[in-house]
């Protein structure tokens, strides 16, 4: 039993021996410095160009010139065009209606009737005062000679009616003398006659006018090449004046409507300026999935404010509309670009893009929308570190904004995304762009660079 004690306590000293041992020759942990907690982020290179600005804007298109087909004299239709029908295109001189002419014809007769018996009697009244000049002319010879029967003739009915001593009245000391000087009465030379038949024969004329106007206006022309956009109109209807038979759109120009802020007006040096040179644009519109461009170009610009949406409204004159458009060089993203010979004309009502080309500057950089931040402000990297600049935004839309390059610095970085925090200088770290690293594999190898990923799932 004693034994027993004995060796038990031995096993015992000697563990606790064995274990002051280890605890004495074990090596200290391994001492590392404290991680330092840098934000991942993602960057991309700012595209910096040069050259005239691009003023973006969207819009509608609308007709430049529309009318309403309308009768001007009243009749029955004897003739519709066969293309006068909605959607269907005629060109300018057209003839598109005609209404029954036998009631103007005979208008028009019936006024040359009227001229020509004005045109007599205008004769007659002007022989008149022939007459009455050349015998008032021998009354008045007649008083100033001393005989009162020098002028006396034949045809002299005063002479005739009127005693002698009616006659040798004027040679009495106390009566009047009537000389080539004295008065004349006006009607006594039938002048007022000639006068009134000249005003009748005037009047005539002018009935004559008003009665050839109505006939030519019994055919109605198109008074510019265009297309048919509604009709309401029928052979052998009556129609009256200014009742409406259809509308017309011209074809020769459109015009766009584009909305611009005026920051953005401010972009155009040339905007407000009478007679200056003419502002190049373009048109876009997407057709089957693909985006086509009309040239186009100032027009003019409402110097009155929109009530609604504060904006100016700048027109766009697009010439020859519905020859077709050209495929845009740069498409929108998943549209394929197609030939010409497929292009569509451009349609009234139709929702555009454009591009007005603005003020040249030497420097301007292309941010993504999502890279700007409140206050005008972006993030860049710089060495490393996270760099806040405020910078000046000369346009902004749904997916870019043009800034000026001031305080970029060379090649700049522009981060995307978003950090909980973000102060100037902190350090950052910039992932990798997995389309870079992978073109850079395949350039590299001739094949696609393969992640650990797709290596899992091949094995």
């Amino acid at each position: 039993m004693h034994r027993q004690r004995v060796i038990g306590g031995l096993i015992l000293l000697a563990a606790i021996a064995i274990a002051a041992l280890l605890i004495f020759l074990r090596a200290g942990p391994e001492e590392k410095p404290p991680e330092e907690n840098i934000p991942l982020v993602q960057a991309q290179p700012l595209e910096i160009r040069s050259g005239n600005l691009m003023v973006r804007g969207s819009g509608t298109i609308r007709a430049r010139e529309e009318l309403t087909l309308s009768a001007e004299v009243a009749g029955k239709l004897v003739y519709v065009n066969p293309r006068l029908r909605e959607g269907q295109s005629v060109s300018r001189g057209t003839t598109l209606f005609r209404i029954d002419t036998s009631d103007y014809r005979n208008a028009v007769q019936t006024a040359q009737a009227d001229v020509a018996s004005q045109n007599v009697a205008v004769m007659e009244a002007r022989e008149e005062v022939s007459l009455a000049k050349a015998e008032l002319a021998r009354f008045q010879q007649r008083g100033a000679s001393s005989n009162a029967y020098a002028s006396v003739d034949d045809s002299d009915y005063a002479a005739r009616i009127l005693p002698p001593d009616m006659l040798t009245q004027n040679q009495r000391p106390d009566s009047p003398q009537t000389g080539s000087g004295g008065a004349t009465n006006g009607l006594a030379t039938r002048e007022p006659q000639l006068q009134s038949a000249r005003a009748a024969l005037r009047r005539a004329q002018a009935q004559l006018s008003d009665a050839q106007t109505a006939l030519r206006r019994t055919t109605v022309r198109a008074p510019f090449s265009g297309v048919v956009r509604s009709e309401e109109i029928a052979l052998g209807s009556y129609v009256a004046p200014g009742q409406s038979l259809g509308t017309m759109v011209g074809t020769a120009d459109f015009e766009a409507v584009i909305p611009l802020s005026e920051t953005e007006a401010a972009l155009i040096p040339a905007l407000w300026r009478p007679g200056g040179n003419r502002i190049e644009a373009s048109v876009y519109s997407d057709y089957g999935g693909t985006r086509y461009r009309w040239q186009a170009f100032v027009d003019r610009a409402n110097s009155v404010l929109n009530p609604q949406t504060r904006t100016i409204d700048v027109f766009l004159r697009i010439p020859n509309p519905l020859r077709g458009g050209a495929p845009a060089v740069v498409q929108k993203e998943g549209q394929e670009s197609a030939g010409a010979s497929g292009a569509p004309p451009l349609f009234v009502g139709s929702f555009v893009d454009a591009e007005i080309t603005g003020r040249a500057l030497d420097q301007y950089a292309v941010l993504p929308l999502e890279a700007l931040r409140p206050g005008n402000q972006i993030w860049l990297v710089q060495n490393g570190k996270l760099r806040i600049v405020d910078v000046e935004i000369y346009q902004r839309t749904d997916t870019q904004a043009l800034i000026g390059t001031a305080g970029l610095g060379a090649k700049p970085r522009v981060i995307l995304g978003t950090l909980k925090t973000a102060t100037d200088g902190q350090r950052v770290r910039v992932a990798e762009d997995r389309n870079a690293a992978a073109k850079a594999g395949k350039a590299k190898t001739g094949k696609p660079k393969t992640t650990k990923s797709e290596t899992d799932k091949t094995e």
